[in-house]
């Protein structure tokens, strides 16, 4: 599937004052960035990349247009996704990030804007962010392939002539194996009904020699 680069703008950092995390310096654990689509019409998100900077988690609301008469509403597509397994060490910590719709919680058709949630709860780290964000849209579906109807169905004429001769014809071999399983089943049947009645005709015998001697 193509993707194509969506222009867009990233508004700057925003500390949280509801529910933020604080440390002893003051500093916020919660930041908030919107990005914005100027003169883009509503697409269809298909990913987006970037580079993690000591962002521990991130979180992904957008804003989806719906119709005329009703107001375009944030929805959450992604939640506390880690990018940090450890928040107190640098593991992941500067690593670039790839995200696809297919990570995504709900449908993200008709995007109108970004929000992106950071949260780092540890203190080590003075700052935290994402750079080099890129946002991709659907591209344009590669044309289907259509094969001409005489390349998969052949006339008896064009047919290729068998590569080994004396091979079984494939029309018959299905018939003659059912056939073969049956007669198979009947012989089998028949041989145990004989050699119960066999036994029984056996036992029989020893019986009545048994009683006579």
């Amino acid at each position: 599937m193509s993707r194509v680069l969506v222009p867009c703008h990233v508004k700057g950092t925003v500390a949280l004052q509801v529910g933020d995390v604080r440390t002893s310096q003051g500093r916020p654990g919660v930041l908030v960035i919107d990005v914005t689509f100027p003169n883009v019409a509503p697409f269809e998100l298909q990913e987006i990349t970037f580079k993690n900077y000591y962002t521990a988690f991130l979180s992904i609301r957008v804003r989806q247009y719906s119709s005329i008469h009703t107001q375009a509403k944030w929805v959450t597509c992604l939640r506390d996704y880690c990018l940090m397994p450890d928040p107190h060490s640098e593991e992941g910590a500067q690593e670039y990030v790839s995200l696809s719709k297919h990570q995504m919680l709900c449908d993200v058709a008709r995007v109108l804007e970004l929000r992106l949630i950071l949260r780092q709860p540890s203190p080590l780290w003075l700052s935290f962010t994402v750079e080099e964000l890129q946002v991709y849209q659907q591209g344009a579906k590669s044309p289907s392939m259509t094969f001409p109807k005489w390349l998969s169905h052949p006339a008896p004429c064009e047919q290729p002539a068998p590569l080994l001769e004396g091979l079984p014809d494939p029309s018959r071999v299905s018939s003659e194996v059912q056939q073969m399983w049956a007669l198979t089943e009947m012989v089998r049947a028949s041989r145990t009904s004989r050699r119960i009645g066999r036994f029984d005709v056996d036992g029989c015998y020893d019986l009545n020699l048994l009683s006579y001697t």
